[in-house]
């Protein structure tokens, strides 16, 4: 978070929803084996492992979360459960062509991440009806199993860079399902249900056959020569690219100005393919609570895509720092962030007023949170990060109404309008009350009773006066 607050732009970066926010220096292996461990509740080795390490059962009493990413490991002992108090296990980057079925054997094991692994298999068995937290992003995974609909307890799901043409229909019982990412798969339409689960708040889906473009014809972007491009520090690195400051110079008769300039990476990500983000940046259009994107990079020397963007100047600061492993879906914010209603009544108007323009133009959001927000301590704020946007589906893509997808943004600002309420102070404000019933119906349960963005920033107007 302090890099963060120094650059606004680091709330681009952020990847809340992996391990890759949440990570600690990593122990070795000749710690744990000399007992230099002995209660710990967190162990992050990353050694180069074939074998899971038996010493690993000697910390049984205390042993929450376990992180054996960046390995080699293919398989788990069959006694895993020996590690009775195991709540979270993190094993992406390493060689599983399965979910290991040893892991519906650990009682407490709650948070699973396999990201970037050669899965091919997910037995039925493998998936505890107590999970929250599922990660199989980047593997190779053609079909879920059935016994994923008993996942009742299910907040987040990563599904993204994979083989997947469908979901089972029993998913429509993952009723406390918040957070879906199925971008960079084979669908060709998405299943009614998913529109009728009750929480469904951050849905992404881009990169996939059902994908349509901009459902607006946006002016040319403009291109910016590389050659033109003075490149400085780095402000910050995130799965799907790099975040620098930078000056750009036109024309020789024109005084270099500071921007930031964002070079995409090519690997799929949590949320997709980087070119469906550079895709959702270009389509925005302009917006006063928008970061504006100058231009498009052309003449990169090895033909990486990038964005120009205005710069922010520094008195910026995210507005929450992102999810933890003990919150899972719900940004953290720092113990003494408060609000006076005025300033969280600006806040709620700008970034209603910032969504509205989005599904104007066919884009859904898809990471409509706090801590990809901007924002001054007068209110003043920006929406950004479009890793997760995706443009809506063609007609006929499994969604009978179009503002269905403005709906699952408008529960995602109805959850970050309740953590507003949360830090304003003026309980005896009538004007309180009202935004309390507006916050309520836009998390209501019913997609089809929540609010749109206009009705909502309409309301948070006349609140406003």
């Amino acid at each position: 978070m302090a890099l963060a607050l120094r650059f606004p732009y680091m709330c681009w970066m952020a990847n809340a929803h992996t391990l890759g926010s949440m990570t600690s220096a990593p122990h070795t292996l000749a710690a744990l084996r000399s007992g230099q461990l002995a209660g710990i509740t967190r162990l992050d080795l990353a050694c180069d492992l074939h074998e899971f390490p038996q010493e690993i059962f000697d910390l049984a009493d205390s042993l929450e979360i376990l992180n054996l990413s960046s390995n080699q490991l293919s398989s788990l002992p069959d006694d895993l459960s020996r590690l009775r108090k195991l709540r979270v296990i993190f094993c992406s980057e390493n060689r599983f062509t399965h979910v290991p079925e040893v892991l519906s054997t650990c009682p407490h094991l709650n948070m699973v991440g396999f990201k970037s692994n050669q899965i091919r298999a997910v037995p039925a068995s493998a998936l505890a009806p107590w999970l929250r937290w599922l990660i199989l992003t980047d593997n190779q995974i053609s079909a879920l199993p059935d016994s994923l609909g008993n996942c009742t307890s299910l907040q987040k799901l990563m599904l993204a860079g994979n083989h997947l043409t469908r979901l089972p229909e029993t998913m429509a019982g993952c009723v406390g399902l918040e957070l879906l990412r199925l971008s960079a798969n084979r669908f060709e339409a998405l299943p009614a249900w998913i529109f009728k689960l009750p929480r469904l708040a951050w849905l992404a889906i881009a990169g996939n056959p059902m994908s349509a473009q901009s459902a607006v014809e946006s002016a040319p972007m403009a291109q910016v020569s590389w050659a033109n491009i003075e490149l400085g520090e780095k402000l910050g690195e995130g799965a799907s690219g790099v975040i620098h400051k930078a000056h750009w110079q036109p024309s020789p008769e024109v005084a270099p100005r500071p921007v930031a300039v964002k070079l995409f990476k090519g690997a799929v990500t949590s949320d997709g393919f980087p070119a469906d983000e550079l895709a959702a940046c270009l389509a925005v259009g302009q917006h006063h609570n928008l970061i504006r994107v100058l231009g498009e990079i052309s003449g990169h020397p090895v033909g990486r895509s990038g964005l120009v963007m205005a710069w922010v100047d520094e008195g910026f600061r995210t507005l929450a720092g992102p999810p933890s492993l003990a919150t899972c879906t719900r940004d953290v914010y720092p113990d003494d962030r408060g609000f006076s209603l005025p300033v969280a009544l600006r806040l709620a108007t700008s970034l209603a007023s910032a969504a509205q323009h989005l599904h104007g133009r066919g884009i859904m959001h898809g990471d409509f949170y706090a801590h990809n927000v901007l924002y001054k301590a007068e209110g003043e704020c920006f929406l950004g990060d479009f890793g997760g946007a995706s443009f809506y589906p063609k007609a006929g893509a499994g969604c009978s109404r179009e503002n269905a997808f403005e709906a699952l943004d408008v529960r995602a600002f109805g959850c970050l309008l309740g953590e507003l309420i949360e830090r304003c102070p003026n309980e005896n404000e009538p004007r309180l009350n009202v935004l309390k019933a507006l916050q309520l119906g836009c998390v209501s349960p019913v997609a089809a009773q929540r609010p749109l963005f206009a009705e909502i920033g309409s309301t948070l107007q006349t609140l406003s006066r």
